[in-house]
């Protein structure tokens, strides 16, 4: 049995616009990285290529075979909240501040009013709800999607409860001196586990991120938060994009943040195979080789990059700066071939989850293979993820794509991971806005058919460029930027 359901429309009634009817725009940028705050400050040490990455400061590196990485200097989010919300900082882990104040910078970029703009104005700011005032966009309208990694502990607050529920009785089942009774509360336990703050947990959740950056600037809209490793950030953008475009928000939060400069973060990555022994060297910039054979692996760096997203009209209509259009997006899946773990060879080849991202990406766009202007890949500097992604990226673009630029981030900021996509997206619009291509760091010899090479900024003709990335876990992500007209 087949069911029709058909829909006329009667005088008066209101029709929601199709997704292809919406068309959604950057108009506003929020950057945090070892280069600094605010997306100007990023931009500037691109185009005078200086790299953020240097001996992590952080925790004691000792033993560790990576010591370097791209860490974020003096920066809190105390202060880029209004007053009343600094307790809440207590309870946000480093990957939560980071999306906190990406956001902020998002905010005044795109000259949005919003609940945290107003009660930052306002007299009585000093007591949540203060505010009073218009903001530029109702609560509902309003969206978030944030991409984020698993938060690791932070090791001094963790290993000070435990100590609580140490045992000298290194002769029962728990050895190595750790008590689970002690930890525990039932059965004579000592209750370790209670010498944990009380909202301790809400600092390690993923979705905080986003949690924290909705409650501030009230955004009340759809809201989701993605956890797919360095795919996050485009996967949330790409989901940004879909809600504006069926009409369920005008305007989203989206992007990703993360830090895994920590003990727990460096030890897994390492672990994992991902990282380059660095050796006494202090200068990572010169350490990361993308599409170089002779590259050792990537850096770990911490950074967050939230855009602001409108639908075009409604941003036009209020005057604002407009970056780039998000023409298209598409995501894809990897097999298990192309998983990248540690210990397992990995052969180079085309990786059809990826392939399928960019070409859906380009076909959402409605642009061919030649017309992309730049590309903004991954670029790990690990061998293996630069080999299958340059095979990839040669089965899309053929003999062409020894003619298109590459964007490189990795020598620049470290590997962000959830936050990578944001920043990769940020960049390209500026690029676009500025029709211009930074420097590139590259001490090394790149495939001699890839612009991945050292080299100055320069101008150039920015019509559509490319942002692309595969991820850990074997998820793509693409997204296709246009200058906005």
């Amino acid at each position: 049995m087949i069911l029709v359901l058909l829909h006329i429309a009667v005088p008066g009634e209101i029709e929601l616009p199709t997704m292809s009817s919406r068309r959604v725009v950057i108009s506003g940028l929020g950057t945090v990285t070892g280069l600094g705050v605010g997306a100007t400050s990023l931009w500037e040490g691109l185009l005078a290529g200086r790299s953020a990455l240097g001996p992590i400061t952080r925790f004691d590196t000792s033993g560790h075979p990576c010591r370097l990485a791209g860490e974020v200097k003096d920066f809190s989010a105390k202060d880029h909240v209004p007053k009343y919300y600094r307790k809440a900082v207590k309870v946000m882990a480093r990957d939560i501040e980071l999306a906190v104040g990406a956001a902020k910078f998002a905010v005044e970029d795109a000259g949005l009013v919003t609940r945290a703009t107003l009660a930052a104005a306002s007299a009585g700011a000093d007591v949540e709800g203060e505010a009073t005032g218009q903001t530029t966009y109702p609560a509902g309208r309003i969206g978030c999607q944030i991409g984020a990694g698993l938060i690791a502990m932070e090791a001094d607050e963790i290993a000070s409860a435990l100590a609580s529920a140490k045992t000298d009785d290194l002769s029962n089942v728990n050895a190595g001196g750790f008590d689970v009774r002690a930890w525990g509360t039932r059965q004579g336990g000592t209750g370790g586990m209670n010498n944990l703050q009380p909202l301790w947990l809400l600092k390690y959740l993923p979705n905080m991120l986003a949690c924290h950056v909705t409650i501030l600037h009230g955004a009340e809209g759809p809201s989701n938060t993605i956890t797919c490793q360095e795919a996050s950030g485009l996967l949330s953008i790409g989901e940004s994009v879909r809600v504006i475009q069926r009409g369920a928000a005008d305007l989203c939060f989206s992007g990703g943040a993360e830090s895994k400069i920590n003990l727990m973060g460096v030890f897994r990555m390492n672990l994992a195979g991902r990282l380059a022994e660095t050796g006494v060297r202090t200068d990572g910039g010169s350490l990361i080789l993308p599409y170089d054979p002779a590259a050792t692996g990537g850096l770990l760096g911490e950074g967050a990059g939230i855009i602001i997203l409108e639908e075009f009209a409604s941003a036009k209509a209020r005057g604002t700066k407009i970056y780039a259009e998000v023409a298209g997006f598409g995501a894809g899946q990897s097999g298990p071939e192309h998983l990248h773990l540690a210990g397992r060879a990995v052969p180079a080849g085309v990786d059809e989850g990826l392939q399928g991202a960019i070409e859906s990406a380009l076909s959402d766009a409605g642009v061919r293979p030649d017309e992309i202007d730049a590309i903004v890949p991954h670029a790990s500097g690990i061998p293996e993820m630069d080999a299958t992604e340059a095979d990839t990226l040669r089965a899309v673009f053929g003999g062409r794509l020894a003619s298109i630029p590459l964007v490189t981030l990795n020598p620049n900021l470290g590997d962000a991971m959830a936050g990578n996509g944001g920043l990769a997206v940020a960049v390209g619009a500026m690029c676009i806005l500025h029709q211009t291509l930074p420097a590139r760091i590259h001490a090394g010899q790149p495939a001699s058919d890839l612009q991945a090479g050292a080299t100055l900024a320069r101008q150039a003709k920015l019509r559509n460029v490319l942002v692309c990335t595969s991820a850990l876990g074997g998820q793509n992500a693409a997204l296709v930027l246009r200058g906005a007209r």
